[in-house]
Parts: C-alpha cells; structure tokens; sequence
C-alpha cells in the first residue's frame, strides 16, 4: 500500500473504530463495503484493509453474501492496545479506567513481588531512574513528562517479574496511563504519596523483599481506584 493508502486507511480506522466502541454501531450492525467508500471517499481496497484490520481486533465479522457485521463487546480483544485507547476516549471511559485498574490491582504486586527475586541489576537501576524522574516531574504541572517515567517504570516491573504474560500487560498499563492523563483522568499533579510510593517500591525490589515489594505495590494500585472514585465516579 503507498503512503497515502496507509494514511487513508489510518484516517478510516480512527473514524470507524471509536464509532464501533463507543456503541454508534449496536452488535449486528451491517457495515457496507460501498457505503464506506462513499462516506470515506477511498477505494475499495482502503476498506478491506481497514476491516481486516477491525477483524484482527474482534470488533467485526466478514461473511460472504452477509458483508462486515459487527461483533458483541464480549467477542473484542479487550486487551489491543489499540481497542483499550478507543474505549477510554468514548462514553463509557470511567467504567473503563475501573475495570482495567482493577486489572492493574490482580497483577503488579504479584509481578513486583516477583521482580524483588528475579530483577537484573541492570533493571534494578532502571526502575531507580525511572521512581526519580517520576519525583523530578511531579510538580509543575508537567504531567506529560511524568507520565514517561511512570508508563518506563510499570514496564520494567512487569518485565522483571519473569513472566512473559506480565510483560506482555506492559502495553495495557501504559495505555491506561495514558488514557488517564490524555483525558484529564488525573490531578493537576500526581498524588506526592503515590509518588514516593513508586520510589519505595524500587527500593524493596532492589533489597529483594519480595513482601514489602508486593504490599507497596498493592498500595499504589488501590490509591489509582481510588482516585477513580473522586475524578470519574
């Protein structure tokens, strides 16, 4: 595909995919192959693209004599990272925040616990670096640039955990994130106990409790719901 094809099929997807989460087009829906190429003013090739697309992600069906349908919520890859960020900008963003949260509440202090027995050196000193420009940034309104380190610093204790499955949430987190602070989700600046929290954090995986490690952990994923409850009930 050229260059513009991939910006057309970028530009169709952006379109489509929020109107497909955030409900615009109920579960059955028949989407037309011409109707999109109208609406969109691109070939028909730019559409089965997109689709194809949309399918990977389990949003829609394509049948034969039947056309693109769209599938229930159940049937979606809730955990495309792509999927995660179109549902946190549609109405349903609150209820969203709280059940990926509650994600984040069942798996990182299992995965921090983890990180204080099996963590490099190497990662270690990363998750220092990044508690530090967490601290760096946390006052001053710079939420974008806090927002580096905090996603940098989940990362590395999923990573450091030893599970592949941990690591591979590394994405989710970050989407989750993101989408708190994209959609004023957050405090002008972070909470100054979340932040010191994250600090301590890297401090226990460092000196290997594992206990302490989880519990602070835990501490920091029950403080994010939390906020949820005063910032989007």
């Amino acid at each position: 595909m050229t260059s513009e094809g991939r910006g057309l099929h970028a530009k169709l997807l952006a379109c489509l995919g929020p109107e497909i989460t955030s409900g615009a087009y109920p579960p059955g829906t028949v989407l037309r192959t011409d109707a999109l190429e109208r609406r969109f003013d691109v070939s028909r090739t730019v559409v089965r693209e997109a689709v194809r697309v949309l399918e990977s992600m389990h949003l829609v069906a394509s049948r034969r004599r039947v056309g693109v349908t769209v599938r229930p919520a159940d049937e979606w890859n809730v955990f495309d990272p792509q999927v995660i960020r179109w549902r946190l900008a549609g109405p349903d963003r609150p209820r969203q925040l709280r059940s990926l949260t509650m994600l984040r509440s069942a798996v990182e202090p299992v995965a921090a616990g983890l990180a204080a027995r099996l963590a490099t050196p190497t990662q270690c000193a990363e998750l220092t670096e990044q508690a530090l420009g967490m601290v760096a940034t946390s006052r001053g309104q710079q939420l974008d640039a806090y927002l580096v380190h905090d996603v940098a610093f989940h990362r590395v204790v999923l990573c450091a955990s030893g599970n592949e499955m941990f690591a591979k949430l590394g994405d989710v987190v970050a989407e989750v994130l993101a989408g708190r602070t994209e959609h004023h989700v957050m405090f002008t600046d972070p909470d100054p106990a979340a932040v010191t929290l994250h600090v301590q954090v890297a401090e226990a995986i460092r000196a290997r409790d594992a206990e302490r490690a989880e519990r602070l952990t835990r501490e920091i994923t029950t403080g994010a719901l939390a906020e949820l409850d005063v910032l989007a009930p």
